[in-house]
């Protein structure tokens, strides 16, 4: 369990919260309320005030939600509150529970490999009938997707992403193979083509887990994101650290479902590339055949996720699994669509596309479904191969793209892609500014579901 939840408190000191609207009333019936009153409490987001004790001690904290319902609010308690060891008193439900457990743990939540930070030292007692091994499991993997995607490209590059899956797969007794150079050239040719430009070299990583179901997950790695040729403006540059952030939330849903030793046989492909400018690099008008035999015109060398995508892809549904999932940060048109905060899928999967909505609801990690709009399939055509990377449409991009990378799943009954920030924009109590895994929870949660014991 994780050292910042406790087993059991002798002596812990409650911790309740209260929204604003109910602050007046809740304090005006707790013992030296009134002083918290008196200091200016008044159930605030983040608010934190102290309740005395008899002996000029401290009997209780009380920590303002605000009027949201934030499912993750205590984590403001555990990013203020002094060392000590406190337990959970009077929470509303919807922050109580597994949640509360969760966000201690968010709430303690540093990137700090290039800038030390103090390690949190207030602890929780696990509230009754939560699984701390559980939350602990899913909070140590949503922090190394986190760390992952923080990490700046100089350190994160095709290698050290390998070596990430590599460390996650040794410790869960997972086989791990990778293909490069000229192997990856021959059977992965998008994915060479993308990472052509760069001195860092391309490759593949697959790691095999388990038993049971085939389920595969796909994450775009691309480590770092010039635009290539076709390059960005350098304001759109300074986050592209992150473009590897379905890479990153894969890995992290992966150690969730090794860790509950889940039911099935797991597959995660992950195309690890960088994509740079140099004499090597892809060109706009250049055309590559795929893994699937399909041709690509690159009618834009910033739209290679969905090229390194389609390899991967590919290899995927020829081993026609029962579920196949790709996460990757594909369009600013999903961010245009649906902002930083709720991430879009698609799938034609009515079934799955009902159980993702109402898990990612159930866990506070929200999906949103866009549709898979056939009628915008003739945008992907190329006047001189099958498809061109680059829609002929200016608008519904987020839609253009997964129809891009539907091209290369015909085999596979289930299906879905999600286009995720992996980024938080507007810092929350234990979401701070920097990467994050959108859709890693709910994805476990529909595995755990589906596939748990």
């Amino acid at each position: 369990m994780h050292p910042s939840l406790a087993s059991s408190g002798k002596n812990a000191i409650l911790l309740h919260a209260v929204t604003a609207g109910d602050a007046k009333a809740w304090l005006a019936k707790h013992l030296r309320g009134g002083l918290a009153l008196a200091s200016g409490f008044a159930g605030t987001a983040g608010q934190l005030t102290a309740l005395p004790d008899a002996k000029d001690g401290i009997a209780a904290w009380v920590l303002g939600l605000g009027d949201s319902k934030d499912a993750f609010a205590l984590a403001a308690a555990a990013e203020k509150l002094p060392a000590g060891t406190y337990r959970l008193g009077e929470v509303p439900d919807f922050c109580g529970g597994a949640n509360a457990a969760l966000a201690w743990l968010m709430g303690g939540y540093g990137f700090d490999r290039y800038k030390k930070k103090a390690a949190p030292q207030a602890k929780l007692v696990l509230p009754k009938g939560v699984d701390g091994a559980e939350i602990s499991r899913i909070a140590a993997n949503l922090f190394l997707a986190r760390d992952l995607v923080n990490t700046p490209a100089n350190d994160m590059g095709p290698a050290e992403l390998e070596a990430a899956a590599r460390a996650l797969a040794n410790q869960h007794g997972a086989k791990v193979s990778v293909v490069v150079g000229a192997a990856l050239a021959k059977n992965y040719p998008l994915i060479a083509a993308v990472g052509a430009g760069s001195p860092r070299a391309p490759r593949l990583i697959e790691i095999m887990w388990g038993k049971g179901p085939l389920v595969t997950l796909v994450g775009k790695g691309v480590c770092f994101d010039s635009g290539g040729l076709d390059i960005k403006p350098s304001s759109a540059m300074l986050t592209m650290k992150k473009d590897m952030g379905g890479a990153a939330t894969v890995l992290a849903v992966a150690g969730m479902a090794m860790g509950a030793k889940l039911k099935l046989r797991l597959r995660v492909l992950i195309p690890a590339v960088e994509n740079s400018v140099s004499g090597t690099a892809m060109r706009p008008g250049d055309v590559f055949k795929s893994r699937k035999g399909l041709t690509v015109e690159i009618g834009n060398t910033d739209a290679e996720g969905r090229l390194v995508l389609a390899d991967a892809l590919s290899d995927a549904d020829d081993e026609q699994p029962e579920l196949l999932i790709d996460v990757a940060t594909l369009t600013g048109a999903a961010r245009v669509a649906t902002g930083m905060e709720l991430p879009p899928f698609f799938t034609d999967d009515e079934a799955l596309a009902a159980d993702l909505a109402r898990l990612g609801a159930a866990t506070q990690d929200p999906l949103w479904r866009l549709p898979l709009w056939r009628g915008y399939e003739d945008t992907i055509a190329s006047r001189i191969a099958d498809l061109n990377n680059n829609p002929a449409y200016g608008l519904a991009g987020a839609i253009t793209a997964a129809l891009f990378l539907g091209r290369f799943v015909s085999k596979t009954k289930s299906w879905v892609h999600l286009d995720i920030p992996a980024w938080i924009d507007r810092p929350k109590p234990g979401r701070p500014l920097g990467g994050e895994a959108n859709s890693a929870r709910a994805l476990y949660a529909l595995l755990k579901e589906r596939y748990g014991r």
